[in-house]
């Protein structure tokens, strides 16, 4: 493939734009493949501050940049403006201790994170602790998706760590920028006590909101914004007042919005909107709601003179 000049120029500025740049698919919040997260999840635990460019969000730069690297496959980093290779390359370089010597004085460790456990929580902990064997302490991890881990275990070399409550807590080189300011809780629920982890870190996730409770909203007017990502016809059989056929003219009128406008989704149960919650979410918006069940759920606990299919 021949680049045209135009976009050979764009790729260069991005490489340029920054000392690492990861091609991807998604973002390092939210990477869209298991070999962008590998990538991802290494350069976390290396690497303070990189650029990421979503090669999805332009099919122009992810067949342009196959074509500059000469290299057939996504994910793609560049260390101060050089290729550097694909997951796998990436992986084996980590292993053997050559992507530190590539990375230089980038690669700068995590400082200990701030980790707050509460009084409940750690009367719990020290319980586990007790049933643990000599000089265990509890391990905290936080991956790429924000999804928390906390377990019991030897201490590890190399791991940051931090007191809270009488509580040794440590923290895995690659979760540590994560896992600043998280707030360890033990709180009781409906179905019982356990753990509540608070990350001010997470980002904007899809909201997934019951019928009963998306009705509130509407009629409040706190949503205005309610699109159906089904099918003409099955919009044709069964409908929710107020909402909008999601088509490629009302996908452009939504990305003209505000980021600060909630928007929520429906389909047939719940499982297409969530896709459709997921991109817009990703383009910025900040309250973006999904209805659980569907029309379907709707239509039991909010309207049921409304067919069901």
């Amino acid at each position: 493939m021949s680049l045209a000049p135009e976009l050979r120029q764009k790729i260069e500025s991005m490489i340029a734009s920054d000392a690492v740049v990861l091609f991807m698919k998604g973002s390092r919040s939210f990477p869209q493949c298991g070999f962008s997260a590998a990538v991802v999840q290494i350069l976390d635990s290396m690497v303070p501050n990189y650029t990421t460019v979503n090669v999805l969000a332009d099919p122009a730069i992810r067949d342009g940049i196959k074509a500059f690297s000469d290299w057939p496959t996504i994910p793609q980093l560049y260390v101060k403006g050089e290729f550097v290779g694909g997951s796998d390359i990436v992986r084996q370089m980590h292993a053997s201790g050559e992507l530190a010597g590539k990375l230089g004085d980038l690669a700068a460790p995590a400082a200990p994170p701030s980790v707050t456990v509460t009084a409940r929580a750690a009367e719990i902990l020290r319980g586990a602790l007790a049933d643990a064997g000599p000089g265990e302490v509890i391990h905290l991890s936080v991956d790429a998706r924000y999804e928390h881990g906390l377990d019991v275990g030897p201490r590890e070399p190399g791991a940051a760590t931090v007191e809270s409550n009488g509580i040794t807590v440590q923290v895995d080189a690659a979760s540590a920028r994560r896992a600043a300011g998280v707030v360890i809780d033990y709180v009781d629920g409906p179905s019982g006590a356990g753990f509540k982890i608070d990350n001010p870190n997470r980002p904007p996730a899809v909201r997934a909101i019951g019928p009963k409770e998306l009705a509130s909203l509407l009629a409040k007017g706190e949503v205005k914004e309610l699109f159906d990502v089904r099918t003409p016809r099955e919009r044709a059989t069964a409908t929710i007042a107020g909402s909008v056929l999601l088509d490629d003219e009302v996908a452009a009128r939504i990305a003209t919005l505000d980021k600060a406008t909630p928007l929520a989704f429906f389909c047939h149960h719940g499982g297409r909107s969530q896709n459709a919650a997921e991109h817009f979410l990703q383009q910025g918006f900040r309250t973006v709601y999904n209805l659980a069940g569907g029309i379907d759920a709707w239509a039991v606990q909010v309207d049921p003179s409304l067919p069901r299919y």
